[in-house]
């Protein structure tokens, strides 16, 4: 069983916490001092990728305080903003940007309390519609009129909320979420409180050395991949986000209030993209979507987990680049 399937099942077992795989890990599977070779030193471990350099970029909202977001820019053509899910960072599209950039013009964002972003003012409100206003004016200050929005997961959800606000001029969600059950929406918030419980607890030199082999990288990310092709520095970052996301557990609490999602997008052009593997969002939910807006195109991502962008970065490139208006036969 993958590693974080592994904290899941220890930490539903009664006088057994995740605290006990971590312990596990540090006496069996490191064999030693780690050696990382050029890694630069950190007060919370060590830096396996160097940080990208971010531009950042603050905006007010009407009746809001300052939000300040960290973000990437590339490429030419339309604009294309990409959001990342819940945990994640910027870099979660860091092997897809790259295949948009020839006709896109590309800006990666890391949402507030994630990644490089600094948390929201608590003053301001963790809720869809004041995530829309505050994107809103984001955009107003990157000079971008109704971009194309991608997001996944979390991302995928606040972009479809763009889509019903009038301000992109295409979605396309990967697995968003909100399209629930309340016994699929506390299973998702289990898997995913203790997955960032597990590294939160496993020493950075164990996940810096179980990720140096293609079986500790699936066993780091079997529950969230649905392959584990993705570089060894990639799997390390990604977990590293997971663990230092300031708003994980205020985003998560914002998610729990009512009906997330509602109604149809009229006169916007929308992809649902889905992995046939997901195992934190299962793939029916995709239908659910569909019921509520009956113009959306739905995409199987074949041998996907939860994170596409990581299992298929060509195809998922590929689907964006169609969802916002690119002939198959130009990319």
């Amino acid at each position: 069983m993958a590693l974080l399937s592994t904290f899941i099942a220890v930490a539903d077992r009664p006088g057994r916490t995740a605290r006990a795989a971590a312990a596990y890990v540090r006496r069996h599977l490191v064999p030693g001092p780690p050696r990382p070779g050029g890694a630069v030193p950190h007060e919370a471990g060590t830096v396996v990728v160097p940080p990208r350099a971010a531009s950042f970029v603050e905006c007010r909202a009407a009746g809001l305080g300052p939000v300040t977001v960290a973000y990437e820019r590339q490429g030419t053509g339309e604009p294309l903003v990409l959001l990342h899910g819940l945990g994640y960072h910027r870099q979660a599209w860091g092997a897809v940007g790259p295949l948009l950039a020839g006709s896109r013009d590309t800006i990666a964002m890391d949402l507030p309390g994630f990644g490089e972003s600094p948390d929201l003012d608590p003053a301001v409100p963790r809720d869809l519609e004041t995530a829309v206003a505050w994107l809103g004016a984001v955009f107003e200050e990157l000079g971008v009129d109704r971009p194309h929005v991608v997001g996944h997961s979390l991302g995928g959800l606040i972009a479809l909320r763009l889509g019903q606000a009038g301000l992109a001029r295409s979605v396309t969600a990967l697995a968003p979420a909100g399209f629930w059950t309340g016994a699929e929406r506390r299973y998702a918030y289990a898997m995913l409180t203790a997955a960032r419980q597990g590294v939160r607890l496993l020493p950075d030199e164990a996940m810096a050395w179980l990720a140096r082999s293609p079986a500790g990288r699936a066993a780091l990310t079997g529950t969230l991949y649905g392959r584990s092709l993705c570089p060894q520095e990639t799997v390390v970052a990604s977990l590293r986000a997971l663990r230092d996301a300031a708003a994980f557990g205020s985003t998560l609490r914002a998610g729990r209030e009512g009906v997330l999602f509602s109604g149809d997008i009229p006169d916007v052009p929308v992809t649902i993209a889905w992995g046939t593997w997901d195992r934190v969002l299962p793939p029916w939910q995709a239908y659910r979507v569909k019921a509520m807006i009956p113009d959306a195109r739905l995409v199987p991502l074949p041998d996907c987990g939860h994170v596409p962008m990581n299992d298929a970065p060509e195809l998922v490139a590929r689907v964006i680049l169609e969802a916002t208006g690119l002939p198959e036969d130009a990319h």
